[in-house]
C-alpha cells in the first residue's frame, strides 16, 4: 500500500473484541490477569496499566509502520522523548556531539540534567563537512545527535554520511525527525539508531495533546529504551494515544496543504522589499535544497526568514501587528504562528551573525492569502517602526 494508505489503516493487533475503524479507550491502571501463574509472567502478559493497553498498541503499531522501525516507545512530551532517549543509551563519563542548532529544550535537558550525570555535552556546528566532525569524536564520545533541518535556522545535515561516520566509530546515532514528522524523511533507512519526534506537533496536528516517541530497529536498543520508560515510570493516556491515532488518518493530508501553504509564503517573502533572506531548505535558493531534495519527499510549513536591519522595536511591531497568525512557540498544528528567534540564538556556541531580526513562521491550514494579507499587516508597522 502508498504511505498515504497506510496511514489510514495501519497494521492493528490482533484480539478478539468487536472491530470498529477506530480502537477501544481502555481507562484502567489495573490489570487483571487469569491466574496466578500469570502474575509474574511478564513476557506474556501486560500486568499493569501504564502500557500495553488497546489503544496504546495501535498507535505503537502504526508508528512503527510510519518510520519503518521494529520498536516504539511513547513519552508525555517531546522533550521527554529525547530526555529519555539520551538517558537510555548514555552513562556517567560519556560524551556526547550534540548539533548546536537543535531544539532549546533539548540543549536544556543536555547543559542541566545529563551534566548532573556526569555526561558531557559537546556541541558541533551542523554545517561542518562530516570529516572534520569525524575529529571532533573523542575517547569518551558514544552518540552523536542530529536534527535536520534545525528548527530555528533550518540547517540540513549529511544524514546518511554522519549515521555511516557514527556507525563506524562504535557510537550510537540519534535523530529529532519532528520536522519530517516520521512522515516526508525515514532517518532509519540511512542508518540512524534512534528516531525522535514531538509526537504533539504534526502527528497530533491540533494543537491540543503533548506526546513524544522513539523509534528503534536495534534489538539492543529498543530494550535500553524500553527499560528507561519502564524504570522512570513514564506513561500516556489512553485518550491521548487515540488523538494521536486519530492525527495519524490525516497526516498525508494536512502535510501536503502545510507544505504547500509553506511554499506559497516563502516565494512571496524572497519578493519582498524588507526581507533580506528566506530560509527554507525546500526553495532552490537554500543552500541546503539539494540534501533536502535528496534526503525528503516533501517540505512542512516551518520555516525562517530574515529581516533587513531595523531597530528592535520594529521587530516587536512587526509580531505585534499580526492578527491571523498567532504568537506562539509550538508547532505543527492547524494555526499559523510566528516568533522572533533572536534571543534563543545567543546560547548558540556557533552563533551565525544574520544582519537582522530571525522571524520564524509555521504556516498553518488557512487559506495563504489570508496569511499573506496578515504579513502585509505586519510589515506596514515593521516599516512604520524603522523610519
Amino acid at each position: 500500500m502508498k504511505p498515504s494508505t497506510r496511514l489510514v489503516h495501519p497494521p492493528a493487533p490482533s484480539g478478539s473484541a468487536p472491530q470498529t475503524v477506530n480502537p477501544v479507550i481502555q481507562k484502567g491502571s489495573t490489570v487483571l490477569l487469569p491466574d496466578a501463574a500469570a502474575l509474574y509472567d511478564d513476557d506474556a502478559y501486560v500486568t499493569y496499566g501504564r502500557g500495553g493497553l488497546s489503544v496504546h498498541e495501535v498507535l505503537k503499531a502504526a508508528l512503527c509502520d510510519l518510520e519503518q522501525a521494529t520498536a516504539v516507545e511513547l513519552y508525555p512530551s517531546g522533550v521527554a522523548a529525547v530526555g529519555g532517549a539520551l538517558l537510555a543509551v548514555l552513562q556517567a563519563g560519556d560524551e556526547l556531539l550534540m548539533t548546536d542548532t537543535a531544539y532549546k529544550p533539548t540543549r536544556r535537558f543536555c547543559d542541566r540534567t545529563l551534566a548532573r550525570f556526569g555526561i558531557q555535552t559537546r556541541y558541533y556546528d551542523p554545517t561542518l563537512p562530516t570529516e572534520t566532525i569525524a575529529g571532533l569524536i573523542g575517547p569518551r564520545t558514544r552518540a552523536l545527535f542530529l536534527e535536520s533541518p534545525g528548527s530555528l535556522s533550518f540547517e540540513m545535515q549529511d544524514v546518511p554520511a554522519l549515521a555511516a561516520l557514527a556507525r563506524s566509530r562504535g557510537m550510537l546515532s540519534l535523530i529529532d525527525n519532528t520536522w519530517a514528522a516520521g512522515h516526508l524523511f525515514k532517518p532509519l533507512n540511512v542508518g540512524v539508531d534512534i528516531s525522535i519526534q514531538a509526537l504533539t506537533k504534526y502527528v497530533g496536528g491540533h494543537s491540543d495533546a503533548f506526546m513524544g516517541s522513539a523509534v528503534s530497529r536495534d534489538r539492543d536498543v529498543a530494550a535500553r529504551l524500553h527499560a528507561g520508560v519502564v524504570d522512570l515510570g513514564w506513561s500516556v493516556a489512553a485518550e491521548d494515544a487515540y488523538v494521536m491515532i486519530r492525527g495519524l488518518r490525516t497526516l498525508d493530508l494536512r502535510m501536503q496543504r502545510h507544505g504547500e501553504n509553506g511554499l506559497r509564503v516563502a516565494r512571496w517573502l524572497e519578493g519582498r522589499a524588507e526581507v533580506a533572506a528566506v530560509l527554507h531548505p525546500a526553495l532552490p535558493t537554500s543552500p541546503a535544497h539539494e540534501i533536502w531534495r535528496r534526503d525528503f519527499t516533501g517540505a512542512c510549513g516551518l520555516f525562517a526568514f530574515v529581516l533587513k536591519p531595523a531597530p528592535p522595536d520594529a521587530t516587536a511591531a512587526f509580531l505585534n501587528a499580526l492578527e491571523l497568525i498567532g504568537l506562539g512557540f509550538s508547532w505543527g498544528g492547524f494555526e499559523s504562528l510566528a516568533i522572533d528567534c533572536d534571543p534563543q540564538l545567543k546560547v548558540r556556541s556557533f552563533c551565525k551573525h544574520y544582519g537582522g531580526a530571525l522571524v520564524r513562521l509555521h504556516i498553518g491550514l488557512e487559506d495563504p492569502a489570508d496569511i499573506i494579507a496578515d504579513l502585509e499587516a505586519g510589515f506596514a508597522a515593521y516599516r512604520d517602526g524603522a523610519a
